[in-house]
């Protein structure tokens, strides 16, 4: 008995003097939990959430719901959404509330499509909205706190109101149009005069509606009264969306899809999302055995000249990897290493190749979004993708409910012959979860079809060419868009940009990017490094 006892003392000492000694973690990391959405104030919400004895879902859901009135013009309720979560014990499982093809839309909606890149506004383009069923779906799964406490926060930011963040403010002057009034007065002061950077703004309407919801459920937006008025108030915008468009809406709930990466799983969404894409790419540069010295010299330029290419394939893949187009067993084929192997051996180191060559097909390029990382102190991890789809969505406010909704139908062009009742567009949205024996890494873009650049380029220089976090998503990218041209963002090497012309890239000059890349990623000492993407002037938050 005694020496059960002191056995017992000596076993006690060791485990005390073990977290004694533990290493402390860097004072720009945490040692629990951390949340990086695309604002200070969110990522703030998230993680208080969490600390409240919230689930790494919960506080997702609190920095989203924050973020529909913080960056409005990115997401919120009239939108759709894809969660990627992984429990504590490593099981990851998709939610996916993206929006769907309404019953009654316009037959000839794909012939007034734009043949280029604009920003498109229109109640013809709304889509019906999935985020509060994806919301209601996750939390009913891995919730912990109750429904309404993840509400209370944002609904004292639209009550009360804020002053006007610079990204938000930036973008402001796109709701000055004829056919959104409505928005425009709700960015207007009394004297109807366009509110700038630092004026206070209110979202009145929005938190009637959110204080409804979470003391009724999402019920109430796509049954109830709410829904009514959102009706009503689409109709009257021209649109085509019905009471029973918002009452069959379903969410699904599947497995994640498991793509080996070195050391790693990651686990990604299946298609209509952009995981299989995202997988892809990788794939094919893994083959490459980069490292570190993969950026010197003229090893530089044959990297991002054998990258670019691979994204110039994985363009041309968008259109089999959609649900119309190919079963499950033929998209999951996409994401092995046989299939990139024979990519690979289509890329030549020296030139370039014709279109027809990467079978590309002409498509709309995208943009928007935003996205939320989440690592709570049990290991469980939640990567979440929104959107409205462009600034603003469709620019239709919904003035009795205060809800922005989408121009998702948007994403139909270019990339689908015939639409249906029902049907979710082809996303580009890839939210991610990185998962080690000893490590985990969250991560997601915004952006459009400028995600899987973000994600692709921040995986590299973090995994394999031995950059932080922080340096790996500060890293300029580039971009290629449905033209095939190569788009560099400012501050991008210029001897690599002259070195890849050389080779026959075509290159050109945007006026703006949207990709903004958040992660959070615990190391083997149990240290959590989250960023959030400067781009957007981001902050993330953890303790």
């Amino acid at each position: 008995m005694a020496r059960s006892k002191a056995r017992f003392c000596v076993v006690a000492v060791i485990v005390c003097v073990a977290v004694l000694v533990r290493r402390e973690c860097p004072a720009d990391t945490f040692s629990r939990a951390a949340v990086a959405a695309d604002s200070a104030t969110c990522s703030q919400i998230g993680r208080d959430i969490l600390q409240s004895g919230g689930s790494a879902v919960d506080g997702a859901i609190a920095a989203l719901l924050c973020t529909s009135v913080i960056n409005a013009q990115s997401m919120g309720l009239g939108g759709g959404s894809i969660f990627t979560v992984m429990d504590s014990s490593g099981k990851a499982k998709i939610i996916n509330s993206r929006e769907t093809v309404p019953r009654k839309v316009k037959p000839d909606l794909l012939n007034t499509c734009p043949t280029t890149f604009q920003l498109v506004s229109g109640s013809q383009w709304i889509a019906v909205p999935g985020e509060l069923r994806g919301y209601e779906q996750a939390h009913r799964i891995y919730g912990k706190l109750p429904w309404a406490t993840l509400f209370q926060p944002t609904i004292k930011l639209a009550r009360e109101g804020f002053p006007i963040p610079q990204i938000q403010g930036r973008y402001l002057p796109y709701t000055d149009t004829n056919e959104t009034k409505p928005l425009r007065k709700l960015f207007s002061d009394e004297n109807g005069n366009l509110l700038n950077v630092g004026d206070i703004v209110k979202f009145e309407k929005l938190a009637d509606t959110l204080e409804v919801i979470a003391k009724e459920g999402a019920d109430a937006f796509y049954k109830g009264r709410i829904a009514e008025d959102l009706i009503r108030d689409i109709e009257e915008a021209g649109g085509t969306l019905s009471v029973q468009d918002l009452e069959s809406y379903n969410v699904t709930v599947t497995d994640a899809w498991a793509v080996p990466l070195g050391e790693y799983q990651m686990y990604i969404p299946p298609p209509p999302a952009g995981g299989v894409l995202l997988s892809l790419v990788l794939n094919i540069m893994k083959g490459y055995g980069l490292n570190s010295a993969s950026l010197t010299g003229e090893q530089k330029t044959l990297t991002y000249h054998r990258y670019v290419e691979a994204l110039k394939f994985a363009n041309g893949m968008k259109k089999q990897t959609n649900p119309q187009f190919s079963s499950e067993e033929m998209a999951r084929r996409f994401t092995g290493d046989s299939f990139a192997d024979h990519i690979r051996s289509l890329i030549r180191s020296d030139t370039v190749h014709d279109p027809q060559h990467y079978n590309i097909t002409p498509h709309l390029d995208t943009m928007g979004t935003t996205h939320v990382s989440v690592l709570a102190e049990d290991g469980s991890a939640v990567s979440v993708t929104s959107t409205i789809n462009q600034i603003y969505g469709s620019k239709v406010l919904s003035p009795s409910t205060g809800v922005i909704l989408n121009n998702q139908m948007l994403d139909f062009c270019g990339r689908v012959s015939n639409i249906f009742p029902g049907d979710q567009p082809p996303s580009s949205m890839a939210p991610a979860v990185l998962k080690s024996p000893s490590k985990t890494l969250v991560i997601g873009s915004t952006g459009g079809n400028m995600i899987t650049t973000g994600i692709a380029s921040t995986l590299m220089h973090h995994l394999w060419f031995g950059k932080s976090l922080k340096e790996a998503i500060a890293e300029p990218i580039v971009f290629v868009d449905s033209q095939n041209a190569l788009n560099f963002e400012p501050n991008f090497d210029t001897d690599v940009i002259e070195a890849l012309k050389a080779l026959g890239h075509t290159q050109r000059n945007p006026n703006r990017f949207f990709n903004v890349v958040n992660a959070v990623k615990r190391e083997e000492d149990g240290c959590i490094y989250a960023v959030s993407d400067a781009r957007k002037l981001g902050q993330a938050a953890g303790y």
